[in-house]
C-alpha cells in the first residue's frame, strides 16, 4: 500500500468534496501498525501520539489523550488500544481527526 507524504491516505485514493480523507479499515489497521514501537499489537498513547503527528494533526498531546481515553472504553482501561478497541478509534477518528474508514 503506497501512503501519501502524511503517511495517511493511500497514493491510489483522492480526497472527496468534503474533505475527509478515505480508507479502509485494512488500511487504517495497517497505518495504526505503522506506529506500534514495541511490537506488542496495542497503541499506546505515546504510539497513537507518535501517528498523529505523522499526518500533522494539531494539539497532538490532548487529541491522543482524549483518543485513548474514548477508544479504551473496555473493562480493563489498561491505557492501549487494542484489536477489540479499533472500533472506537475508528469512531473517533471519524468524528474528530477529518478521516473516513470504510469497512472495505
Amino acid at each position: 500500500m503506497a501512503i501519501d507524504c502524511y503517511g495517511w491516505l493511500p497514493k491510489t485514493q483522492h480526497i472527496p468534496k468534503d474533505g475527509k480523507r478515505e480508507m479502509s479499515m485494512e488500511e487504517f489497521k495497517q497505518w495504526l501498525k505503522r506506529f506500534d514501537a514495541d511490537g506488542d499489537g496495542r497503541i499506546s498513547k505515546e504510539e497513537l501520539r507518535q501517528a498523529l503527528r505523522s499526518v500533522g494533526v494539531r494539539f497532538k498531546r490532548w487529541k491522543a489523550r482524549r483518543a485513548l481515553r474514548s477508544a479504551d472504553a473496555d473493562a480493563d482501561a489498561n491505557g492501549f488500544i487494542d484489536d477489540d478497541e479499533i472500533q472506537n478509534l475508528v469512531t473517533f477518528a471519524e468524528k474528530h481527526l477529518g478521516v473516513k474508514i470504510t469497512p472495505y
